[in-house]
């Protein structure tokens, strides 16, 4: 059954509010002063090294995320890079963190509601969740339009804030600078990572993303830098506010620090903004989180309900609902403190499996692996990405990464139970093996090359006209050993001659009279012999590689051959097939790929992906 697309509806000021409200919320308003009871004044440099070492993920996730632009994000290309086992803990570990962090959301929402209201703080929280299950049901597009509301008044409260509390900011306050040591900047960088969690989530609507090649990297990018600035400069002027015993026993630092130089007023309005970060954080962890079951769905790791999609509003309506009532549960039973750190560790495995996930793809060759933004010198990044997330792991402490390896061992079981015996599924881990040990027929079928080309002929939108359909259809010849053109001619056309069922003599003869009017071989290494025959209705491609070369007269010799053949009334076609071909060859690297390729599907997928007039 093929499966349902969702709607392609959000715009690059979508991607950036949605990204910056997952993380502008209790990183901002409840973690300073915890982290600098931490670290003193130095806590700054602990946000901005948290926010440096997201910077090697963010360039694999845009790269990951422009290649293959499916839902479920980070779990999508991990599951494609390592396989099944992992991909099913980086589902559920995406899925974990994101829905506790928003239920987190929702009880700082709670917070700020009853002073309001009687009502119990869990309570309030559960209803503010059950509308946003509702918001979210009802479209993705509305969803995303309250995420610029909120996001655009938070962001100008914020400024506000920053700007008249420069003004009060007493320097003596920064002094010693390192009142817990230089090395507390590390542990409490590893703390507050949670605060930039939100950063690489926004993949998971990645199929929903207007063109997502532009749209996905320069959102995340200027999503982080904003975000980053924003921390930086609301905690500065926050440590240079409040003298350091407040600040190190308040779970409210920023309204403390509007308290203290910007009256009523502006404490007010710090309130609003806090509670519009926690509505943006906990709407787009409904958003994002929700998209994980419907992508784990569809590679048949959950049940197939989770991929069910509204026929009215085009949402996953079933994972949406199945978030939003895991979220309740974390409400009303679970101690939430706990938990967030143990999102964080996941996290943090998570954007290292990332990194990881990247070189696999680029060392494994795959040339169906097509992404529309390239991660900058590779893979000096993504090495320092890994390490960084394993020092990050280090710094937790022991108890947690206890407590993150029985999450794991969760993950593995569901593998072990449901997954193992439905998904068998194709990984750029094998393909990398396979280059190892040169065993490709052994060790790797055409599953992950056929995904992933349909996966860019739907991100790109390329038109299947019919010379698409005709190589699709068409069948490849690879050729290991030397051969003169004669005998060339006597084994493509029996080939021929069983699927037209012609005269292979006859369809040699031609082939012969053709190259005696004029040389097939258009360039240094490239042939393409086509010859009109009797019939109508009649036309068929056979795609040639040979690698040790078909020698042609005058000892050209040819690596790169497409064979057509046409009947008379298929003329048109014929001169529009022979333009296409020209158009995919002229391609610098087209060569290199042909040779490059590892079977027949890779063959195909280099002419289908090419750029070239369509139509």
């Amino acid at each position: 059954m093929a499966e349902k697309q969702l709607k392609k509806e959000l715009t690059l000021l979508d991607v950036f509010c949605i990204a910056t409200g997952a993380m502008i919320s209790s990183g901002l308003f409840i973690l300073p002063g915890l982290a600098f009871a931490k670290a003193g004044p130095a806590v700054m440099l602990s946000y901005m090294l948290a926010a440096v070492l997201c910077v090697p993920t963010a360039l694999s996730t845009a790269e990951l995320s422009t290649a293959m632009p499916k839902a479920g994000g980070d779990y999508y290309y991990i599951t494609r890079g390592f396989g099944p086992l992992l991909g099913t803990i980086a589902g559920f570990s995406s899925w974990f963190s994101l829905s506790f962090k928003g239920a987190f959301a929702l009880l700082g929402m709670g917070a700020y509601l009853r002073l309001f209201t009687d009502m119990p703080l869990n309570l309030i929280a559960v209803w503010c969740c059950l509308f946003f299950i509702v918001l979210n049901l009802i479209g993705v597009k509305f969803a995303a339009r309250s995420q610029v509301v909120l996001v655009f008044g938070l962001v100008v409260i914020l400024i506000i804030y920053i700007v008249l509390g420069m003004k009060n900011v007493d320097s003596s306050r920064f002094t010693p600078f390192f009142a817990a040591g230089a090395g507390s900047i590390f542990s409490t960088a590893s703390f507050v990572f949670i605060s930039y969690g939100g950063l690489t989530k926004v993949v998971a609507l990645a199929e929903e993303i207007k063109n997502p090649g532009k749209n996905l990297p320069l959102g995340i990018f200027l999503s982080l830098t904003v975000t980053a600035l924003f921390y930086c400069a609301v905690i500065y002027v926050t440590v240079g506010v409040l003298d350091p015993a407040v600040l190190s026993n308040t779970l409210i630092p920023i309204s403390k620090g509007a308290q203290a130089f910007g009256g009523k007023g502006l404490t007010l309005a710090i309130s609003i903004a806090a509670f519009l970060a926690f509505i943006s954080t906990a709407n787009s962890g409904i958003m994002t989180a929700s998209r994980y079951p419907l992508g784990m769905s569809r590679d048949k790791f959950l049940p197939f309900n989770f991929q069910k999609i509204s026929a009215k509003f085009k949402t996953p309506y079933i994972s949406i609902l199945f978030t939003g009532g895991f979220m309740v549960v974390a409400i009303l039973f679970l101690k939430l403190e706990l938990l967030v750190k143990l999102a964080s560790s996941v996290l943090i495995l998570l954007f290292t499996f990332a990194n990881l996930t990247l070189i696999l793809f680029r060392e494994s060759k795959i040339l169906s692996y097509h992404p529309k933004f390239r991660s900058p010198l590779y893979p000096y990044p993504q090495i320092i990405g890994i390490l960084g997330g394993m020092f990050l792991l280090v710094e937790m402490g022991t108890f947690i990464g206890f407590l993150t390896m029985g999450f794991l061992f969760l993950g593995v079981s569901w593998y072990k139970i449901y997954v193992q015996k439905r998904v068998t599924k194709d990984s750029a881990l094998i393909y990398l093996l396979e280059r190892m040990v040169a065993r490709d027929k052994e060790l790797t079928s055409d599953n992950l090359l056929t995904e992933l080309k349909e996966i860019v002929i739907a991100r790109d939108e390329l038109l299947e006209d019919r010379f698409h359909k005709l190589i699709e259809g068409s069948r490849v010849l690879d050729i290991d050993r030397p051969i003169n053109m004669a005998d060339f001619f006597d084994e493509i056309s029996i080939i021929l001659g069983k699927e037209l069922n012609g005269n292979p003599r006859e369809l040699v003869t031609k082939f012969s009279e053709r190259e005696a009017i004029s040389s097939t071989v258009l360039r240094k290494g490239l042939a393409v012999p086509h010859i009109v025959i009797d019939g109508k209705g009649v036309f068929s491609a056979l795609l040639v590689r040979a690698k040790a070369g078909v020698i042609f007269p005058q000892d050209k010799v040819a690596h790169i051959i497409f064979i057509l053949v046409g009947s008379v009334d298929e003329r048109n076609f014929h001169l529009k097939a022979l333009a296409a071909i020209a158009q995919i060859t002229m391609n610098p690297e087209f060569d290199e790929q042909w040779l490059a390729a590892k079977g027949q599907e890779e063959l195909k997928n280099i002419v289908l992906l090419a750029q070239r007039r369509r139509g």
